[in-house]
């Protein structure tokens, strides 16, 4: 959040650093929940990323022994739209910058 000087301050005057606001790469992470099957979770994941039956189903378990898997990798935007269709799909999702 910007502090007040900041946010009265011409955008000239500010000091933005445009590789920071794109730097990456970004990731798609689903979390555990408490409504989802793991054979839901992995049906999704063969459906919507095309993953085979092995690689959906080690992401699941995943998710479900560590609370969370990282399904994707790359781009903020695309991320974003992964994370949209998981919530589409009815699964916890958010986007975190790679190594954070």
């Amino acid at each position: 959040m910007m502090d007040a000087v900041a946010a009265t301050l011409p955008l000239e005057d500010l000091d933005l650093d445009s590789a920071s606001a794109t730097s990456g790469p970004w990731q798609t992470v689903v979390w555990n929940d408490p409504v989802n099957l793991m054979s839901y979770v992995a049906h999704v994941f063969r459906t919507y990323f095309g993953f085979s039956r092995e690689r959906a189903q080690a992401l699941m378990l995943a998710v479900h022994n560590d609370g969370h898997a990282v399904v994707a990798e790359g781009a903020r935007e695309q991320m974003e739209l992964h994370v949209q269709a998981m919530h589409d799909y009815g699964l916890w999702a958010t986007v975190r910058e790679a190594g954070a």
